[in-house]
């Protein structure tokens, strides 16, 4: 393969819902650039894009595939992602070295909630998209419907380039209003006829034609002073203002598909390349530094690395974008985000799992390299004199989580592993090895989105594990001062244990100045501060642990073996083993034994003396509250309020944004175990949410005492 200059590349991400057609679309345009000889087919298993078996099981894309054609003198990098919101953290790495995106829209639906999601996300990053609605052969293909729901959710961006002339069966021509021509398919070979407008068109199609040239004017001064002028404006100007607008992201033109017949892959692959930013046209990167990086090919060598997979009887993958200069086999460069040497022994243009050498690749070209030893996702590597990072990509937080173990315990270390390897390949599987919980927690952007891991774990490495639903990380806090003392007395033989400790415990509230005396059950306790600590807490939340022993009841050097009892037990709270948080302790008085006291004596005596204080200090468990936002249908509105409220949810308040309402509420994390698989059932899908750790909150006295009785009856079986 021939090394493409900088002008001649084109990167696109192919985005929509699923079922929207990427793959075929991205199968043809492959066709149509002679990379693949036939096309293959989802039902037919044999595209190059969804090449692994669990893909081809799903039918249907689950990772982000790199492919390639060549068209018309230009290299044309094409990502085929997949269309599920549970898979967006693959669609998001394909967004960033991607200069265009291309929206595929299903002609039978119109705008989804995976439209609304992933134009977010593309609207975030600035990245210019243009619309292509798909499918217009279906039977229940509706164009009129699908380019008000385009309006409605885009606005005055939205500019057709192309309409059909019919759609279902009789599908097989549209107009084009930048060439004024008709373009006639012949069934499903992609072969066209350029014919000219017929006369019933021509009225709709000059109107339209007439609205392009406004828009596209609209983004060069000097074309809108043409235009008020002349009243025209010639084809190239036309793309001139048109590539500046799409930019911009101020013009998102419409084009008419149908890629399982090959109808309009061409005409929309001459655009791409005729008007759509080639990478020297990107927005000007900085990197850590503040300073631009300029896409040219003779300027010094970074590349970014958007994505790491590993593959059987390979190894690890790492795919990458050239940001500046050029990378050839062999090339020796640094890691700079940790200063290690990397050699690329290989390089690679990559069309799904064929893989093609070259000897190098150019600015703002896209390739593949095989066995990098410290380079992962997110990483710059620098050729000499450089040493700046890209900023890494931002993935959204996940909202399912789970707890897993291996059926085999034996197999833990194994797991771990693995799952380190997933979360390096897709970073928005997160792994917590929760001390607290005693459970290893992954979380993801779905139950889909696990469940492929775990087929992932089964059958591609062996490992039979479990999925288990993951214990809530609770806080135990109390509402009242609340007085205790304990004695600990052990005699057996030889050297006892003895150790007395009398203690005051009390909400801690910030700000509150130090205690001075309590009133606790009729008894007047003054104290007099000896030493006060003052400890973050990890898990959130503070101690303070005062010492107010006076006349030396309990000598100062067994004070850290008090505090250290406590600190047991704020590890593991009385009323549920919860981490504790929030509290003020006091030692005021006790005894101690010149002989039998020690330090294991006045740790468990300060252990149980706060237990029984925490339990008469109005004892409450508090619970993560997340903050939620819900997309939906407003067809379905009433069925998710309904759901949410049943989740104990507070709503906090109720929008809409472009065709879909919004429902923003603080839900309990223990009430949204699974929430994404039952929003999905209550609206076919249509709907995605988001959440967000908010706060910890006091649970209802109902749910507290369920929460008790279950601690209560583990213990016992324990």
């Amino acid at each position: 393969m021939k090394t493409y200059q900088t002008e001649q590349i084109r990167n696109i991400a192919l985005l929509g819902n699923t079922g929207s057609g990427k793959t075929s679309l991205a199968e043809s345009m492959m066709f149509e650039g002679k990379v693949i000889e036939r096309k293959g087919t989802i039902e037919g298993k044999n595209t190059v894009s969804d090449y692994t078996e669990i893909e081809q099981q799903n039918q249907r894309s689950i990772f982000s595939t790199l492919l390639y054609t060549e068209f018309n003198n230009s290299k044309l990098n094409i990502i085929d992602t997949p269309g599920s919101d549970d898979f967006v953290g693959a669609v998001i790495s394909s967004m960033y070295p991607a200069d265009l995106l291309v929206m595929v829209i299903n002609a039978q639906y119109g705008v989804e909630v995976g439209t609304e999601i992933f134009n977010r996300h593309a609207e975030r990053l600035h990245k210019p998209m243009i619309l292509a609605i798909n499918q217009l052969d279906h039977d229940k293909a509706n164009f009129d419907a699908t380019l008000d729901s385009l309006k409605q959710t885009f606005g005055n961006k939205v500019i057709l380039v192309q309409y059909p002339v019919a759609t279902g069966a009789a599908f097989d021509s549209f107009i084009d209003v930048i060439t004024m021509k008709m373009y006639k398919f012949k069934g499903d070979t992609g072969i066209r006829e350029e014919l000219p407008i017929p006369d019933s068109e021509m009225d709709k199609a000059n109107e339209l034609h007439n609205a392009l040239i406004e828009a596209a004017a609209e983004n060069d001064e000097s074309l809108m002073e043409k235009f008020f002028e002349q009243g025209l404006l010639t084809e190239d100007e036309m793309r001139s203002g048109i590539s500046k607008g799409i930019a911009s992201r101020s013009i998102m033109p419409v084009f008419c598909l149908s890629a399982a017949k090959n109808i309009g892959t061409k005409r929309l692959m001459d655009f791409i390349i005729n008007v759509g930013p080639n990478p020297t046209l990107s927005p000007v990167l900085k990197n850590n530094n503040e300073k631009p990086i300029i896409c040219d090919a003779s300027a010094p060598t970074s590349l970014f690395i958007f994505k790491s997979t590993v593959e059987p009887h390979i190894g690890e993958i790492s795919y990458f974008r050239v940001m500046s200069g050029k990378v050839t086999e062999g090339m020796d460069l640094t890691n700079a985000n940790n200063s290690t040497k990397e050699r690329l022994s290989q390089l690679f243009v990559v069309a799904g799992k064929n893989r093609n050498k070259v000897s190098e690749l150019v600015a703002g070209d896209i390739g593949a390299t095989v066995k990098l030893k410290n380079s992962k996702t997110n990483h710059t590597l620098c050729g000499p004199g450089l040493d700046f990072t890209f900023d890494p990509m931002e993935f959204p937080d996940p909202k399912f989580r789970t707890a897993v173990k291996p059926k085999n315990e034996a197999e833990v270390e194994k797991l771990g592993e693995l799952l380190n390897r997933a979360h390096q390949e897709d970073p928005t599987i997160l792994v917590e090895h929760s001390k607290e919980l005693r459970q290893i927690i992954i979380s993801g952007q779905g139950e889909f989105h696990l469940n492929i891991l775990k087929w992932q774990l089964t059958n591609l490495h062996k490992l039979e594990i479990e999925y288990i639903a993951p214990r809530i990380p609770y806080r135990e806090t109390i509402t009242k001062v609340a007085q205790a003392d304990y004695r600990h007395k052990k005699q057996s033989g030889g050297a006892g244990q003895f150790g007395e400790v009398h203690l005051v415990i009390e909400p801690y509230v910030e700000g509150a100045p130090d205690p001075v005396k309590y009133k606790v059950n009729g008894k007047e306790i003054n104290l007099s501060i000896r030493g006060k600590e003052e400890i973050d807490l990890e898990w959130g939340g503070k101690l303070v642990f005062y010492n107010c022993i006076v006349g030396g009841a309990i000598d100062a050097r067994f004070m850290p073996a008090i505090l250290k009892g406590i600190m047991e037990k704020m590890e593991q709270g009385p009323l549920t083993g919860s981490y504790a948080r929030d509290i003020r302790v006091a030692v005021y008085d006790g005894k101690m034994h010149p002989v039998d006291s020690n330090e294991i004596s006045f740790k468990l005596a300060g252990r149980n003396a706060f237990k029984n204080a925490f339990k008469e200090a109005g004892p409450k468990i508090m619970e993560p509250i997340y903050d939620v936002e819900v997309l939906v249908p407003a067809d379905r509105m009433g069925d998710v309020m309904s759901d949410l409220q049943n989740r104990r949810a507070i709503i906090m308040g109720m929008g809409s944004v472009k065709g879909f309402e919004v429902i923003n509420a603080k839900v309990p994390l223990a009430e949204l175990n699974r929430y994404s698989t039952a929003l999905s059932s209550l609206t076919s899908g249509r709907a995605t949410y988001t959440m967000k750790f908010a706060s910890y909150e006091q649970v209802p006295a109902d749910v507290q005492e369920k929460l008790l009785k279950a601690y209560q009856e583990q213990e016992e079986e324990e």
